[in-house]
Parts: C-alpha cells; sequence; structure tokens
C-alpha cells in the first residue's frame, strides 16, 4: 500500500515538472517573439508635410516637422531632419499631402528651381503639342493624365484627293506633363489649353515634330491604370461606312443665250397688240378676211 503511494506521488511530481517545462518553453518562446516584434517596429523619426504642397512650394520650419515612423519602413529618400529637408533652398516637384514624408525625389536638389526640367528622367524628353477644345479632349486633358497621340493626315499618292484622309496612332500611353504653363497635378479642372507638354524618349519626339509638319494631332485620354500597348491600326474614310455609295461629276453644255427680243406692247387685255408697221403697208382681202402687209422699203415683200 505504502509503495503504490509513493509511485502515485511521483508520478504526480513527474507530470508537474513536465507541466512547468512546457509552461516555461512557452513563455520564452512569447517573451522572444515580443522581443523580435518590439525591435522590428523600433521607431524612427522623418520630416513630413504640416501642409499640403503645390508645384513649386518651397520647403521651410514652419510647413514641416518630424515624425515617428516604423524603422523597418522607412521610404527610400526620407528626410531625418528638418535642416537637411530646408538646406540650400528646396522646393516642391510634386503635389505632397498633410504628413506625407518629404522624400528625395518629390524635392528639388540644393539651391533648385522648380523647373519642368527637374522633374523628367534622365532617359526622357519633354516635347510640346497644339491643342484646342477638340483635340485636347474638351479641356479634360490636364498635367498627370496618360494620353494617346493621333495623327490625321491625306493618303499619300497621285490618285488621293482632298477628302482622302487616314488617321494612325503615333504614341501610346504618353504622360501629359503640362498644358499650357500648368504642371500643377492638383488642378484637376477642365480648361482649354493651347499647348499640351508630354514626356517621351527621343525618337516620340521626333515622331511629335514630323507629325505637326504632315497633318494634325489629336490626344484621346485613357485609364491610367491601361498599360496595354499595339493593337492599333491605320482608319480611312472607308471605315466611316456608307461604302458603295458614289455621286458621279456633273458634265454641263454650254448653250447660246438667244437673241434679244423687244418686248411687244400688250392690250389692255392682257394679249400681245399687233406690231405697228414702220414704214408703207398693203391690204389683200381674200374673201372676207382683210390680211395688211408691210411693204419693205427697197420694194420687195
Amino acid at each position: 500500500m505504502r509503495g503504490r503511494n509513493l509511485l502515485i506521488v511521483g508520478l504526480a511530481v513527474f507530470l508537474g515538472l513536465i507541466a512547468v517545462y512546457l509552461a516555461n518553453s512557452y513563455f520564452s518562446g512569447v517573451e522572444e517573439r515580443q522581443t523580435r516584434a518590439a525591435e522590428a517596429n523600433q521607431l524612427a523619426q522623418i520630416v513630413v508635410a504640416t501642409q499640403e504642397f503645390q508645384f513649386g512650394t518651397a520647403l521651410a520650419t514652419t510647413n514641416l516637422r518630424l515624425a515617428n515612423w516604423p524603422a523597418n519602413s522607412v521610404p527610400q529618400g526620407a528626410f531625418v531632419s528638418i535642416e537637411e529637408a530646408t538646406r540650400g533652398g528646396r522646393v516642391a516637384l510634386r503635389p505632397i499631402a498633410i504628413g506625407e514624408p518629404i522624400l528625395a525625389s518629390k524635392v528639388s536638389g540644393e539651391g533648385g528651381r522648380a523647373t519642368l526640367a527637374s522633374i523628367l528622367p534622365e532617359d526622357l524628353r519633354a516635347v510640346a503639342v497644339p491643342v484646342s477644345a477638340v483635340t485636347g479632349v474638351g479641356g479634360f486633358v490636364r498635367a498627370g493624365d496618360v494620353v494617346d497621340v493621333l495623327l490625321t493626315r491625306q493618303i499619300p499618292g497621285d490618285g488621293s484627293t482632298s477628302t482622302d484622309k487616314m488617321t494612325t496612332v503615333v504614341l501610346e500611353n504618353v504622360l501629359v506633363l503640362a498644358i499650357d504653363q500648368i504642371a500643377d497635378e492638383n488642378q484637376t479642372e477642365p480648361a482649354v489649353g493651347q499647348t499640351a507638354t508630354l514626356q517621351t524618349d527621343v525618337v516620340g519626339a521626333q515622331k511629335l515634330a514630323l507629325a505637326r509638319e504632315v497633318g494634325s494631332l489629336s490626344l484621346i485620354l485613357r485609364n491610367v491604370e491601361n498599360q496595354d500597348m499595339g493593337g492599333t491600326r491605320t482608319v480611312t474614310s472607308s471605315d466611316l461606312g456608307g461604302a458603295g455609295y458614289y455621286i458621279a461629276a456633273r458634265t454641263t453644255t454650254p448653250t447660246t443665250a438667244p437673241a434679244a427680243v423687244a418686248a411687244a406692247p400688250r392690250s389692255s387685255g392682257g394679249t400681245a397688240a399687233p406690231r405697228r408697221a414702220s414704214g408703207p403697208t398693203m391690204a389683200i382681202v381674200r374673201g372676207v378676211e382683210s390680211t395688211t402687209y408691210e411693204v419693205k422699203r427697197n420694194g420687195g415683200y
């Protein structure tokens, strides 16, 4: 009996030790996970905006502040001090929202100015094309939009006429940098401009320069998420429908103008009165009818 009790006590102690070991392992694992999470979420301080920044807004101590940010997710190009962000008179090159980190890619360099050239990638160019209310989509093309560029011109060839036109897509998925002299992407109200500045490569700029000389250009808006390229074709007048209809040229036959005839005086009854003879006359009576003939001056009838 006593041996059985000792066995039970020993078993209980053994099970207790196992429980303590498992509990210690569990809590140790929790502490380690919490420690790793604390290290991963260690905060850093970066410079953020305290007001809305537009294109050309100068960075100053009055519109910047330091904010805590997870150290493992600090954006590339972020400033860690207000002195560094304002050094050299930096200005905003892109719109910046309140609380958004100030990044080097969105501001000019030291002593920089808000120029269009300062926001161009190194391998791209800016080229201007003329637009109007029609070719500029009624004024809805604004800075920051993405467009395709169409060229409408006459079909080449000796047999083409002024009505033989075709339209081709010159460039696709082109970023609009500015309309007239407005490069602010927050200006979304429709406004009819006269010039659109587009971002493209060197070959694209050459195409646009040539297209301006050979025909008329039009912009068409596209969804910024639509990155599909190609699949376009040339459209001609035959694609507009009405094939088979043809109007032949009209020919006119020249006619001689009739000789002028003096209008005969009319009687009061509305019928033309008999013409009065200008010289001597002779009357011939045949039965009951009398006919008057004018005698020619040389004696002939």
